[in-house]
């Protein structure tokens, strides 16, 4: 049994939606960071839930995010066995612009606690983006640890109203599934989503999995693992060799020759941050050009959010090239554009 209501958003939505979807985001493909981080940010809610009550997880201990792309449906779907929500759950955290999950749950956990989590989400709008390249969007879930009859459907179409459904959904976790708009075909390029994965969410502790592509024609699907699910710099640099820098440095910069040297520092008290800094061996052939950019990326909690920020590193050594990670980084809504605050 059933059932069907229709809700309006708890906000002008229409207009913030239109605002969201044409201006908060310049950059289209970041749909998928938002969707994965919040699908691990779901993996990571269960792992901390489930230590106080192992039944939650259901006996399943591969807790992955699983992304499917059907170009004949033109959909994409993001599956992830996470935590997953209640009826009441999807209305405050979806129903609800800007209204986040995480930010709420991570206030509830004590300082050790968040310090040790991975959760990123904190201004609620990150699965609004999913409308930037979709026409419709379809999310299924279940708690973990509540009865097959009480999950529930959200659709929307982003204009205002949603509709939510109480039905036996058998699988704990969320499913969204994006039905693809006309004219953004591109993002259901199996090879594109790979590309986009490996730029923003290749170090996310979470597996994510894709359908592993068949040489030859076969009715068996076999999945793979696309992302790393591990950040290098994260590492106790006691356990690392110079050969584990020099291998990561290649592969960060393209360069062929190791680095001449390396910063990796840990700092923490007012400010937490991982920093691994590489000063190449050889000076880059553009080295003396003005314009020139830098070659620092900006990761907050291993999601990658920018690089070549003028801030991150004074002009006369933009020759250095590594990584920043952080969680005390104050980010506007769309994670990126830098605010200017004393943090940078």
């Amino acid at each position: 049994m059933t059932t069907k209501q229709t809700h309006s958003f708890q906000t002008e939505v229409s207009q913030l939606l239109h605002l969201m979807i044409h201006s908060l985001y310049s950059n289209k493909e970041i749909f998928l960071r938002e969707l994965v981080s919040n699908a691990s940010d779901a993996v990571d809610k269960l792992k901390f839930e489930s230590l106080s009550n192992d039944t939650l997880v259901e006996g399943k201990e591969d807790l992955q995010v699983h992304i499917d792309v059907d170009k004949e449906a033109g959909t994409i779907t993001i599956t992830d066995n996470g935590i997953g929500m209640t009826e009441t759950e999807v209305m405050e955290n979806i129903g609800t612009i800007a209204n986040s999950g995480t930010k709420k749950f991570l206030q509830s956990l004590d300082a050790k606690q968040a310090e040790d989590s991975n959760l990123i989400g904190q201004f609620g709008v990150g699965f609004y983006a999913s409308f930037i390249v979709a026409d419709e969007v379809v999310l299924t879930t279940r708690k973990a640890g509540d009865d097959k009859a009480n999950g529930t459907i959200w659709t929307s179409k982003g204009e205002g109203e949603y509709s939510l459904e109480t039905t036996t959904v058998e699988e704990f976790g969320t499913k969204i599934t994006l039905h693809i708009k006309d004219d953004e075909k591109e993002f259901l390029d199996d090879y594109r989503l790979r590309s986009i994965i490996s730029k923003y969410s290749d170090h996310i502790t979470v597996p994510i999995m894709m359908i592993k592509p068949a040489e030859e024609e076969s009715d068996t699907i076999e999945y793979e693992m696309v992302n790393k699910a591990n950040a290098f710099w994260t590492q106790d640099k006691r356990d690392l060799k110079q050969e584990d820098y020099d291998e990561f440095y290649k592969s960060l910069t393209y360069d062929f020759a190791a680095p001449l040297a390396q910063l990796h520092n840990r700092v923490e008290g007012k400010l937490d941050y991982t920093s691994l800094l590489f000063i190449p061996s050889k000076a880059p052939f553009d080295m003396w050009e003005p314009k020139r950019k830098g070659g620092i990326k900006l990761y907050a909690k291993r999601v990658f959010i920018m690089e070549d920020n003028e801030e991150l590193m004074p002009m006369y050594l933009r020759f250095v090239k590594g990584v920043i990670d952080t969680a005390d980084l104050s980010l506007n809504v769309s994670r990126e554009i830098l605010q200017g605050n004393k943090v940078v």
